[in-house]
Parts: C-alpha cells; structure tokens; sequence
C-alpha cells in the first residue's frame, strides 16, 4: 500500500506541476496566472473537486508517446461559488499550449454532461493555442463534441465564457454558443483565422490585438460582453456576476437579502427629464435609482450604446433590465442595439429573469446604411424576443416612445404584464413636428402656422393619456414613485404562468 501511495503522490505532484516550473514562470511573466491559480481564484476557498487529474492523451504520432503529463492541457471539476454549485474547466496553456487533444475534450464533456444532469452552470477558463495538430482530425472531433454540447446546454444551464489567452480557429466556436463572453485585455484574442493567413488572403496587416482583441470585440464587433485590466479582476467580477444567475431553467433566480425598502423614493426622478424632449439624459441614472442598493450589472457597455442591458435586483431578486440610452443616437434603435437586445431578452426568458423595459425611443435608425444592413429583419429580432417572452414583463415609458419602436419595445400588445408611463410621457406615431408636416402638408403657410398645428398636435398626442384611455397603458405614475410601483408589480407577477402553443422551435429572423 505504501508504494501504491507513493506512486499516487507522485502522479498528483506532476500534474500539479503541469507543464513545469519554467512554463509556468513564462506563465506569471506574462501577467497571467495558471489553469489552477484562476480556479482558485473563482471558486470559494477549499471548494474545488477536481476530476481526471491523471487523464493523458493517447496519441503516439510524431514522438507524442514521450511527451506525456497527467491533466492533459485542462482541469476539470466543480466546486462553490458564494455557496452555489458550479462546474469549471480551465485550460493550462503551460501544457503543450493548451492545445486540445481527444482526451482534453473528452475532460471538458464529462463536466458538461454532468452539469446537465444536476442542472448546474458551467465556466469555462480558455487559454489555448486551437487543436492539437499532432492528433489530426482526433482533436477536431474533441471539438465538435464540445460544440453539441454547447448547443444542447443552451437554454438548460448558463454557460459563461472568460477568455484569458488565445482563442483562435474553430476553438472560437465554443465560447460564441455560450451565453456571455468575457475577456482579459492585451492577454486574449479570439479570432477565426490569425493575422498570419489574412495577410495572406486579402493582404491586410494586422496585429493579433487589432484583428480580435479585446477591445474589438467589446466595441466594434459585439462578440465579447465585458473585458477586464487582468486575471484576477476578470475572475472575481465573475464571481459577482454569477450572483445574479439562476442555476438552470428549472429553478427561479437567487434572492438576496436587502435592507433596501421597496418604498424608497427618489425625488431626483421628478426633474431627470429635460423639458425640451430633443435634450438627452442618463437612462443608467434611472436604472441605479430604483435597484436594489443602487446596484446595476451593465453588459455590454460599450457596444450598441444606444441600448442599455443588464442586472439589477428587486426586494432581492435578479431582474434584467433593457433601456433605451437617450444619450447616443437619440436612443434610436438600430441594427446592433436591436441584436444586442434581442439577446439579452432571449436570455432572460429562458432562464426565469424577469425583465424590465425603460422606454425612451424616437424610432428606428434611418438611412441607407441600415436598410442595406438588414434592418427590417434585425429589429424583428427584438420584436420576436420580445413577443417570444413568458417571463414577467414590466415596461415603463419615461418620454418618447415613437411609431413601431413603441410596439417592439415590450408594449402591451406584445404580452406585456405591466406598462406604466411618466407623465412626460409622449407615445404617437411620430413625432409632432414631422406628424404636422405630413397631415397638413397641404395647406401649411408661415411658420406661425406649422408652429400652431405643431402645438395642437402636441397637446392631443404629447402625453400618455391617449394611451392610457385604451388600456394600453396601466397606470401614469409620479417618477419619484418608480421604484415602489415597479417592486409591486414584479411581487404581484412573481407566480405568473404563460405557455407559447406548442411547436419544436420557432423560426426567429436570423
């Protein structure tokens, strides 16, 4: 028994060691910290259960049999955070790379499957330099095994992505399909063909940092929701978003204790609209005001800025937020604002998040650009989430709300449980400038004239009870009430039950 022990202390110090001290040194060098640094780092303390600590690759092919270390490239297990189950795989770049064998794949699908079968969420920690091309096609398959499972995931349990290092070629794949990326700024890339092959291809040159950093991706394309200074903030902002997370689509999201009444009022609200309604203001300041302890989770910050999404908390209880942001492009919805939120509610409804909707909205975005973008199809996405979603819906008009833009963004003619409305309130067609132009185009003279009109128009239309007189809305209420009302409604809605006819899956316009 002694030797049999001896024999196991030897194989858990080697793949403690992983790739060795020197790689693990170049590791620290490069300010990044190791597969079993970050687990510790994102998980309670003294938490972790790993598994297949000893697995190794089975590949015999260009000297590979000689090059052997148990782990293989990637941990695996589970353990808490703040007390609640999750399953983790962090890949070990100190080990060949991190490259993906058959055998790491098959790690990182045993964790997955398990976490379906208790319905726990899964984290994955990337820093990988793609498939390991000594296994050919093998690491290819380990891949695609990973992709199924991913798709098969989605909408089950929340899949979080962070990624820390390279994440290159197909390997992409796998955090694209998961619900929230993260990344680590200077350290992570993520891109489907490298710099190399596009100078190749098309003759550009480009840095790995300018063709998909994080930067890139948290601005320009969207593929990445947040990025972080470091390892160590990434990880620990992790675990506080983690926080708002139910554990999967069968349970309802945690509840938190909070000293923060319900009743709070916020006087500011009353004189946060500008008079002027071409003047913008902050919707996030609404946001902070009536969460929970002023406490907001905004993703996605810097892409689609005219769309505002994330958590807050409610007497406790997480709650997505979707908000038009008056202060870039009007609030206009667009191509990107209307993926972005199309997304989020998609999320949240299948995953029992209650959804509040902030509506400040003149339109959609005009111009060729758009139309030649697929507008008509991309705003339909959030149209289609919307009247997609069972989940509690609480929508709240703070000024404009124009034309179709006011029928997308959760009215109550798209199932909308709750809708109330400040009085600065203005709900038409258009707004009442360009309403006045087209009605009385014909007989329009001076300006005192369309000055008058513009007025009439704006004395019927230019507030929230037209609406309110046909139910389309519930209740006008005093801004500095917001968040007793809207606490209210989501208590009164807390057992709330809505079915969609049956059918496999619907065909949203992709």
């Amino acid at each position: 028994m002694q030797d049999i022990i001896a024999r196991l202390k030897e194989k858990h110090d080697a793949a403690m060691l992983g790739g060795g001290e020197h790689r693990i040194k170049q590791q620290h060098l490069k300010g990044k910290l190791t597969a079993r640094e970050r687990i510790s780092v994102l998980l309670d303390e003294n938490s972790f259960e790993e598994w297949d600590k000893y697995v190794e690759h089975r590949s015999h092919d260009f000297g590979m049999q000689d090059q052997k270390i148990p782990g293989d490239g990637v941990v695996t297990g589970y353990g808490t955070i703040n007390g609640r189950l999750v399953f983790v795989y962090s890949q070990d770049f100190t080990v060949f790379g991190g490259a993906l064998s058959e055998a790491h794949a098959e790690k990182i699908c045993k964790v997955m499957d398990q976490a379906m079968k208790v319905g726990a969420p899964v984290i994955g920690l990337n820093d990988s330099g793609g498939a390991r091309i000594q296994e050919g096609v093998a690491s290819l398959g380990g891949y695609a095994e990973i992709f199924q499972r991913n798709v098969l995931a989605s909408g089950v349990i929340p899949q979080l992505s962070l990624i820390m290092g390279p994440c290159a070629g197909g390997a992409v794949y796998s955090p694209a399909m998961t619900d929230f990326i993260f990344m680590v700024e200077d350290s992570a890339y993520m891109f489907v063909t490298g710099p190399d092959v596009v100078k190749t291809v098309t003759h550009e040159v480009v840095t790995p940092e300018e063709l998909g950093g994080a930067s890139i991706h948290t601005r320009k394309s969207g593929v990445a929701d947040l990025s972080f200074e470091n390892d160590l903030e990434a990880l620990l902002r992790t675990r506080r978003f983690f926080d708002f997370l139910p554990a999967s689509n069968r349970e309802k999201p945690p509840r938190w204790p909070t000293e923060d009444p319900a009743s709070r009022e916020e006087p500011s609200l009353n004189t946060l609209v500008p008079a002027d309604n071409s003047k913008p203001y902050d919707i996030i300041e609404v946001i902070h005001k009536i969460a929970d302890e002023h406490d907001f989770f905004e993703v996605q910050p810097e892409y689609a800025r005219n769309i505002v999404i994330g958590f807050i908390r409610l007497q406790g209880t997480t709650i997505g937020v979707v908000a038009n942001q008056p202060m870039v492009l009007a609030g206009c919805l667009d191509i990107d604002s209307s993926k972005k939120g199309a997304r989020f509610v998609r999320f949240c409804d299948a995953f029992n998040i209650p959804i509040l909707t902030l509506v400040d909205v003149p339109g959609f975005m005009p111009g060729t650009v758009q139309e030649y973008g697929g507008i008509i199809k991309n705003g339909a996405k959030l149209l289609y989430a919307y009247a997609e979603c069972t989940v509690p819906k609480v929508t709240l008009i703070t000024r404009k709300a124009y034309g179709g833009a006011y029928d997308v963004m959760a009215s109550k003619h798209l199932r909308g449980d709750v809708n109330l409305a400040w009085p600065s309130a203005e709900i038409a067609v258009m707004g009442a400038k360009g309403a006045v132009e087209i009605i009385f185009r014909k007989e329009l003279g001076d300006n005192e004239g369309i000055a008058k009109r513009t007025e009439e128009y704006q004395d019927l239309f230019a507030n929230p009870f037209v609406a309110a007189s046909r139910g389309y809305i519930d209740d006008v209420v005093v801004p500095s009430e917001t968040r007793e009302r809207v606490c209210r409604s989501f208590a009164m809605l807390r057992d709330k039950e809505l079915e969609n006819p049956w059918r496999k899956h619907g065909n949203i316009p992709l």
